[in-house]
Parts: structure tokens; sequence; C-alpha cells
């Protein structure tokens, strides 16, 4: 045996641990994404029936592009997640923020109403957004176009900013206060200790709460279907109306595009909040 060189015997019954924890998460993995895989594969079938493979085609990505509704819905759902997610963000950090730093009377309190969103059912959620918009606060229904998305907007802040503020919070967490102090001592003032040293810190957990903001905005499909008036209609809410009659591939194409978003926006965020965190980490 080489000098420096260990060889540690391995038990049949860790071996066997082994693969069945393999085979397992392999299951798991099957399970979960099979299904999004076959949605993919059968939106480019030649066949407007979905159980049956007679072809491949893009045909019904072509017809998507030329479906005006299609595309005012999804004007519609970009809109509203752009505009959510950045009031989002800057109402969640503000909380977190304020929760992280000041002690105040009714702190708990407002720690509870804060995180409340969350937990709450959304179909709770939808039908006391449809009482207060429909009763306590009416809007009118001749507004221009992205100003008669206001409720969905608001509907839609309301739930994504605890989300915004819950990942900042966590990231709030592990900052040095002393480095804020040191800033503090050196002759910056509070905001410029704020923008120079607190911010760079919460930066990845800002472009995570944005991104878990955007992609909550933009897949969500209860709040909005009770919240949405008879003009406007969203990228979910417009699939859901196809899907009542049948499954067709256009379906299929107009879920993978959703998809598609989707992916790719995780995909920057991660790559944003990875730089990010490079940058803040200590050389």
């Amino acid at each position: 045996m080489a000098a420096g060189r260990k060889h540690r015997e391995v038990a049949p019954l860790d071996y066997a641990g082994r693969w069945s924890l393999r085979a397992w998460v392999a299951g798991v993995v099957v399970f979960l994404y099979l299904p999004l895989a076959s949605l993919v594969l059968f939106s480019f079938n030649d066949s407007r029936r979905t159980i049956r493979w007679e072809g491949f085609t893009t045909d019904w990505y072509g017809r998507l592009a030329h479906d005006d509704a299609l595309i005012s819905a999804f004007a519609n759902s970009l809109t509203i997640a752009a505009v959510s997610t950045l009031v989002s963000v800057v109402l969640g950090a503000m909380a977190a923020i304020a929760l992280w730093r000041y002690r105040f009377i009714g702190k708990g309190v407002f720690d509870g109403m804060v995180t409340l969103p969350i937990v709450v059912p959304e179909i709770c959620m939808g039908v006391a957004m449809l009482v207060f918009f429909g009763t306590i606060m009416p809007w009118p229904r001749d507004l221009v176009w992205p100003f008669d998305l206001g409720a969905i907007i608001i509907a839609h802040i309301t739930f994504s900013f605890p989300f915004v503020t819950v990942v900042v919070r966590a990231r709030l967490a592990s900052f040095n206060r002393e480095m804020e102090e040191a800033a503090r001592d050196l002759g910056a003032s509070e905001l410029r200790a704020f923008f120079d040293v607190l911010l760079p810190h919460v930066r990845p957990a800002l472009v995570s709460g944005a991104l878990l903001a955007f992609t909550l905005s933009l897949d969500d499909f209860v709040i909005t279907f009770f919240t949405a008036g008879p003009n406007t209609v969203t990228f979910p809410v417009k699939i859901y109306s196809m899907v009542r009659f049948s499954v067709t591939p256009e379906v299929n194409a107009a879920s993978t595009v959703l998809m598609a978003i989707t992916v790719l926006l995780t995909l920057i965020g991660m790559k944003l909040q990875g730089k990010d965190i490079a940058n803040t980490e200590p050389r």
C-alpha cells in the first residue's frame, strides 16, 4: 500500500443506503419534472389531440404570436408584475429594516401583520380583495391602460412585499452593525452609511426578493381572478379560460412560454445574486 494512502471499508448496508437514497431522489425528480417535460414536448405536437403524438411542428407558437388577446393578456401580466415588484421591493426593504433596527410599541403586532399574507390562503385574500374593491373602494371602469390594472397591482403588492420582507430580514441578521457605526465615526451621514455600507450587504436579498415577487405576480391566478375586471385579463387567467374548453397544443405552448420566462428570470436573478455575494465577501 502506498504511503499516505488510506482505504476505508464500506459496509454493504452503506452501499445499499446510498443507492436507495439516490433512487429515491431520482424518483422524486422524475415525479416533479416529468409533467413539465411532457407539457413542453406536446407543445410541438402536430395534432390538436394532446394524448397522441403525430409529428413535430412549431405552428402553435406562431399562432400565439398572432393572438392579439393573448398578447394583450401577457402585456397586462408584465405590467402588473413590474409595478408590483418595484413597490414590493421598496416596501419590503423598509419594513425589514424597521423591524431589524428599531424598537417601537406594537412591533410584534406589526411583525405579525406583515407576515400574515404569507400564511393566509389565497382564496381568502381574493375574496377579501373582491369585497374591498367592490364596496369600499370601487374603481372606475373607464380608466386608460395601465391604470385600469390598479386593483390587481394593489392586490399583488399586498401578498408580494411580505416575501421581500422575510428575505431581506434574513439577510440583515448576518450584518455587522459595527461596520455602519465605523462609517458614521468616519464622518458619513446616516443616508451615506445606508447606501455605502448597508445597501451593498442586502443587495443580494433585494435581488432575490424582487425575483420572488415578480414570479409570484406573474404566475398568480386566484387573487387576480377575483380582482380583475371584465376588461383586465392577465396571462394566467387567459390560459385558464382556454383550458376550460380543452387542453390543446396552443395551451401547452402558452404555458411553455410562461415557464420559460420564469426560468430565464430565475437564472438572471441567480447570476446577479452570485455577483453581489462575491462583491460583498471580505477579501
